[in-house]
């Protein structure tokens, strides 16, 4: 059993346990039904692991998306030490950098509908979709690597993309100190042909619309009214960054034995950040980061050929922002009134900055950065905004999704996939994908309520509500 002490209605603490190894307590959001959907998995013993990290700053983090991951619960947060603390490649993930993509598009609704389903079957045919590399740019060695060091600003620069698509990305699509070096053969490989392609499971293309403004001041400012078409896109570094992971996680775990560290679960495999290993994995990971960054952009250039070829020369479509949920990044924070350099790992966990943070483009400065969370096909998504309360309790993060109520295998058993696409039509919702499976395991009851997982973090004070966004037409692998 796990002892929770309730702090209030969206706070709850797990006490440190030095039985467990546990360095500092766990601070878990949720609501009572959140908090229960938790416990039926291993993801808040997960969140317990992560307290036991060596050099971890402030407590081990739990978002209300949750689920159970790989060494780190998904929806997880944990800063460490930059000089004396360690890096996870669980803390990070596989998919280095999934992230989101926010479009805003010149049309409305009425506009779409009548014609959803032949932008649904161009985008299908214009954004390749699927596991493997069919449909990615061909690039040679030399573009790899500039594209692991230069991430959003190569696509720009190579006629995928302009200035702005750049200055309205997190880091600007790209992570300083990428290491191209530490990236294996087999990783480069397996990424080569999958630039501008947007893989499978989870990830998709949805073609929405803004359902309702919760603040209409933040929404003049991001330039969105109700009832306007927007396109949110999900994906990361493909084969390369589950390489980059799968390649380091093997090496860190005889490396702990050379830096006598131990922890808790072996899937937590780390290594001190300042070590050879961790420096590596680092300049990796930052590497594969900047190739999700180049990946998203070269699917936006992608999707933009499809509304024009359906609506038009003008059809424009202008990124509202772009935010990584897998990533480990050195930030600087104050944490129990004094400034700490910290290396903070988001585990399926979103960046949400407060209004002024320098980080934010300067044009959403005054609203705070825009915080973007799908929930399911069949539901909602969300656009939040980051607010002073994530800064003061979770160095600056939120989650990053609805989070999984049901494994794959679950959510398949039992349904069809044909029929789940008529049950989505009736409600308005077209879906294209490469796969049944594609299909059956994104099922809208495999996830949890977002509205409740947003409601959380808005009474938490970690980020506010500004608009409500409904699914039209969902691409998926």
């Amino acid at each position: 059993m796990i002892h929770l002490e309730r702090i209030d209605d969206v706070r709850h603490r797990i006490p440190r346990d030095e039985r467990r190894g546990m360095r500092t307590h766990v601070i878990v959001y949720a609501s009572r039904a959140l908090l229960d959907q938790a416990s039926k998995d291993l993801s808040l013993e997960q969140a317990m692991n992560v307290a036991a990290l060596p050099g971890i700053v402030g407590p081990s983090l739990a978002m209300p998306d949750i689920h159970q991951g790989y060494g780190f619960p998904i929806g997880g947060v944990a800063a460490t030490d930059y000089e004396h603390g360690v890096v996870s490649p669980g803390g990070v993930g596989f998919d280095i950098n999934c992230g989101v993509r926010l479009v805003r598009s010149t049309l409305t609704e009425s506009d779409v509908r009548p014609r959803l389903k032949e932008l649904v079957d161009q985008i299908f045919r214009d954004v390749p979709c699927g596991t493997g590399s069919r449909g990615g740019l061909d690039i040679t060695e030399k573009q790899l690597t500039q594209v692991l060091t230069q991430g959003s600003r190569w696509a720009a620069e190579n006629g995928y993309g302009s200035d702005r698509d750049v200055e309205f990305a997190e880091e600007h699509g790209c992570l300083a100190q990428a290491g191209h070096e530490h990236v294996s053969d087999r990783a480069r490989q397996r990424g080569r042909g999958q630039l501008g392609t947007l893989g499978s499971g989870n990830h998709f293309l949805e073609v929405q619309y803004v359902e309702r403004v919760d603040d209409a001041r933040a929404a003049r400012v991001l330039g969105l009214e109700t009832g306007q078409v927007v396109v949110l896109i999900h994906c990361g570094s493909r084969g390369l960054g589950h390489q980059v992971c799968t390649d380091f996680v093997a090496q860190m775990g005889a490396a702990m034995k050379r830096h006598n560290i131990s922890v808790p679960d072996r899937q937590l495999a780390c290594v001190p950040i300042q070590s050879e290993e961790g420096q590596a994995y680092l300049g990796a990971m930052r590497a594969a980061a900047n190739f999700a960054w180049a990946n998203r952009q070269v699917i936006l250039h992608r999707l933009r050929g499809a509304f024009k070829t359906v609506f038009g020369a003008g059809a424009h479509l202008h990124l509202l922002y772009d935010v990584c949920h897998n990533i480990a990044k050195r930030e600087k924070h104050i944490f129990e009134g004094a400034k700490v350099d910290v290396l903070v790992h988001r585990k399926g966990a979103t960046r949400a900055f407060p209004p002024g943070h320098h980080e934010i483009p300067g044009d959403y400065r005054p609203i705070g950065q825009p915080v973007l969370i799908p929930g399911s096909m069949g539901t909602a998504s969300w656009i939040l905004a980051g607010a002073p309360g994530s800064m003061e309790e979770t160095f600056g993060t939120v989650c990053h999704g609805a989070g999984r109520l049901m494994s794959r295998t679950a959510a398949k058993k039992g349904r069809n996939a044909r029929a789940v696409q008529e049950e989505l039509a009736g409600r308005g919702i077209l879906v294209r994908s490469e796969t049944r499976d594609g299909i059956l395991e994104e099922v809208p009851e495999a996830y949890k309520d977002v509205d409740e997982v947003i409601d959380v973090v808005h009474r938490a004070g970690l980020a506010r509500k500004v608009a409500r966004l409904r699914p039209m037409g969902v691409i998926k692998g």
